[in-house]
């Protein structure tokens, strides 16, 4: 496990939530995703919601998604809140926050959202809690899951940020990718309906757009970087369809964390 109490404050933090992404779908597509996957593989967790708004919330509250096994000494929060009684492990920052976003601002942290999916839209006041966990949030049309091409546009966003950001200062991005939310049939030339094949065209069309984010991070210095899913999806197994329901392609998602 890495030692965040090394990372927070010496690093940029980077959260990538790869919205509605399988794990199936993910292990199917690591060969093909070197921007993810080049310095190693998914690990197979469980999500804490079974859609974006309850999952997010898990999130920034630091309860990442929980490795799928049974063995309690892996099961080791990168982040956890202080003063709540429980046992904690060394490597765990601890932060005096009610969630990750304030905590790392109060470090010194500039905390950046750029949105995706419909709850980070900010257009009714549900829409607006995820993107108010931070100082700074951003959604376009062309960032949202009808476009084609949304991390492109979601990426180019971030670019811009960074380009302009203060060196000296510390970074928490965080980005909500949608491309792989569906609808995601455009991405397979012909397809009219959503499928496991067209969620694999997706992913790999995303990880060829984050080339260039982890390009620029790098030249920004060391940074520190989560990516996973927020929750999966049925195309039919056992009968359902969608999310927000209780079955393994739902609870089971991707997880990788890596420094740049």
């Amino acid at each position: 496990m890495t030692d965040m109490n090394q990372i927070v404050g010496s690093h940029d933090i980077v959260m990538i939530t790869l919205d509605t992404l399988r794990y199936d779908v993910a292990k199917l597509e690591e060969e093909n995703c070197p921007n993810l996957c080049g310095s190693g593989s998914w690990e197979k967790r469980h999500t804490p919601g079974s859609f974006t708004y309850a999952a997010h919330h898990a999130f920034f509250g630091g309860f990442l998604p929980t490795p799928a096994n049974t063995d309690k000494a892996s099961h080791v929060r990168l982040f956890h809140t202080k003063d709540t009684g429980l046992r904690t492990h060394p490597h765990t920052w601890l932060f005096d926050a009610p969630d990750i976003v304030s905590g790392l601002e109060n470090e010194g942290y500039r905390t950046i959202c750029i949105g995706g999916v419909i709850f980070f839209t900010k257009k009714n006041k549900l829409a607006k809690v995820l993107p108010g966990y931070f100082q700074e949030s951003y959604w376009r049309m062309n960032f949202g899951v009808t476009n084609p091409r949304s991390t492109e546009h979601q990426v180019n966003h971030a670019l811009k940020l960074l380009e302009k950001a203060d060196p000296a200062q510390r970074l928490f991005l965080f980005l909500n990718v949608s491309a792989i939310h569906g609808p995601n049939h455009y991405f397979v030339k012909g397809s009219s309906k959503d499928s496991v094949e067209s969620q694999r065209a997706a992913l790999r069309y995303v990880d060829g757009e984050l080339g260039r984010l982890f390009d620029a991070l790098r030249k920004r210095g060391k940074t520190f970087c989560m990516a996973f899913s927020d929750h999966g999806t049925a195309y039919g197994e056992d009968g359902y369809e969608g999310h927000r329901l209780a079955h393994e392609v739902v609870w089971n998602v991707p997880y990788r964390d890596f420094i740049l």
